[in-house]
Parts: structure tokens; C-alpha cells; sequence
């Protein structure tokens, strides 16, 4: 059975299919590896302010990722890409992305990163768009989509990314504390390991599309 038949197979069922898909995606939406950034850009507000700003941010992960789900299928027709094509593609961007963390460099360029230092609302850009549901994100779920052939699977798929917005949530709500109980070194260690991981993803995706074709 090939790679597409199987996960075709895990997403004809609701729980399958949620599992499958916050299996997919936590690794490279990384709530973990946000919450740094995020501590910093709102060093200056008030709890209630944070709060507000994390749930904005975990509400437009949820929005971005589900948009991209039911869409995405038809920016493949539009542009004519197949699916091997977009396997291969979001698998070199992931591995982009996991070899930034396993290396210790940021997901944003020097130039977001001071945008972002002198924004007001940091909620969609660049917490929720490139850092958490960036371009790796969106491929994975494309690809996803692409293999769902009913609409219990997609319920169970849009299951598995609210529950992720909400992990989103409680991350940057409640991840302060922990980043600096475990300091710089603890903290990169397991951004490291959520990298290792992630590449390894982004090996299968490129695999399966070479296979496909």
C-alpha cells in the first residue's frame, strides 16, 4: 500500500483523522517555540493585554489553517500544481524551517523581527503569520486536505486545528514561567528536538512525492 493510499485510509474516520492531523501539524506550528518571541513583543503589556493578544493569535492560526484546508485544494487546480509537486515543495520549506531550529536560527527575517518590535497588535503578523502557521504549516495541511475524500474526515481535521489553536493558547498564556524556569539552554534544547523531528516529516513529505511520481 503506498503512503497516499494509507493516509487516505487514517483520515476516513473522525478520530483518526483529528489525531492524524494535530500529529502532523504540532510539530511544525511549535506553540513552544513561539512563546519566547511572543513574551518579548509584549514585555510591556498587562496581563489582561497578553491574554487578549494570545487568544487573537491562536484565533487566527485556527482562521489561517482552516481557510487553507477547504481552499487550498482549489489554488492547486488554479495554478495547476499536482500533488507530488506540493509534497516535495512543503517538504524542502519544512525542512527550511526544522534546520532553522535545529540550528538555533528565527523563523523571521532581521526585518520582521524589528517590525515587529514596534507593532501594536502582533496578533496575525508575525505571531500568527510567518512564526506559527507559516508557509511549512499550510503545505502540510494542503497536503492533508488532498487525501480527505468526505466530510467527516474534513470535521475531524478542523477538530485538530482548533484543538491546536487552543494548545496555541495555553502556550502563550501560560509558557512565560516555563521559558524562564528553563532558561536560554533548556528552552533551545527542546526547539531543537521539535526541529529534529520536523525535518524528519519533511524528509518523509519529500520521499512520498518523489515516490508518487
Amino acid at each position: 500500500m503506498s503512503a497516499g493510499h494509507a493516509l487516505a485510509n487514517v483520515l476516513k474516520d473522525l478520530p483518526s483523522a483529528a489525531v492524524a492531523t494535530f500529529l502532523a501539524l504540532f510539530p511544525i506550528v511549535n506553540p513552544f517555540g513561539g512563546v519566547p518571541l511572543f513574551f518579548s513583543l509584549t514585555s510591556s503589556m498587562s496581563a489582561a493585554e497578553r491574554r487578549r493578544t494570545a487568544l487573537k493569535t491562536a484565533g487566527y492560526v485556527i482562521a489561517i489553517l482552516v481557510v487553507f484546508l477547504f481552499f487550498g485544494r482549489f489554488v492547486l487546480i488554479f495554478f495547476g500544481i499536482s500533488l507530488p509537486v506540493l509534497k516535495i515543495a512543503g517538504g524542502l520549506i519544512v525542512a527550511n524551517t526544522a534546520w532553522g531550529m535545529v540550528t538555533g536560527n528565527s523563523r523571521m527575517t532581521l526585518a520582521e523581527t524589528d517590525e515587529a518590535a514596534t507593532k501594536e497588535d502582533i496578533s496575525l503578523t508575525p505571531m500568527a503569520m510567518p512564526m506559527l502557521s507559516g508557509p511549512g504549516s499550510l503545505g502540510v495541511v494542503m497536503g492533508l486536505a488532498a487525501h480527505a475524500d468526505s466530510m467527516v474526515a474534513y470535521l475531524g481535521m478542523v477538530v485538530a486545528i482548533v484543538a491546536l489553536g487552543l494548545v496555541v493558547y495555553l502556550f502563550l498564556c501560560l509558557g512565560g514561567p516555563l521559558v524562564k524556569r528553563l532558561g536560554p539552554t533548556g528552552a533551545g534544547a527542546i526547539n531543537r528536538i521539535f526541529g529534529f523531528l520536523l525535518l524528519a516529516i519533511a524528509v518523509q513529505l519529500v520521499w512520498d512525492g518523489v515516490a508518487d511520481f
